[in-house]
């Protein structure tokens, strides 16, 4: 009895796929925008930089999981301010916002105004380099991070697949 329970629990263990995460090289602004802009690690390649250098992520209880070096990056609103939103006049911005979807579906969301209007903005990353790796070869994909977190993991977004602009209303 106890060796059909055996070969059963193997034949589960054995047939259950194993799911990683698909790794993404691009990533779809799309919703409340003129058109869809798709940006690939080709549109990113020739941006500059910023060195971050190492980032330890924590998870939401500020332990430590991991700890990424060499980490360089590129701002996201500096790649966003090349999206047209469909807001009618400038003063209605304030009312949009922007989620970060990961291919697993792991979402982050920020205002229009944390990206545009405040300093932090300029510290959000889309990351081009980590780890002793360049773009293509980053195993997270397209890595999002806010390193200036107080709990990174929380922002902390792999295989970035799509943004979607939305308003609030």
């Amino acid at each position: 009895m106890m060796m059909k329970y055996t070969r059963l629990l193997l034949v589960c263990l054995v047939a259950t796929p194993v799911f990683a995460q698909e790794k993404t090289t691009s990533f779809t602004v799309q919703g409340a925008v003129a058109q869809p802009v798709t940006f690939s690690w080709r549109d990113i390649q020739p941006l500059p930089s910023e060195r971050l250098g190492r980032v330890v992520i924590t998870n939401h209880l500020g332990e430590r999981k991991k700890e990424l070096t060499e980490v360089e990056g590129v701002p996201l609103a500096n790649l966003l301010s090349r999206v047209s939103i469909t807001a009618e006049n400038p003063r209605v911005l304030s009312e949009y916002y922007f989620v970060f979807i990961a291919k697993d579906d792991y979402r982050v969301v920020f205002s229009w105004n944390e990206l545009f209007n405040h300093p932090a903005g300029q510290r959000i990353f889309l990351v081009t380099a980590c780890n002793g790796k360049r773009q293509e070869a980053i195993e997270d994909g397209m890595l999002m991070l806010v390193p200036d977190d107080l709990r990174t993991g929380r922002r902390h977004l792999k295989s970035l697949d799509r943004i979607e602009v939305k308003r609030a209303r």
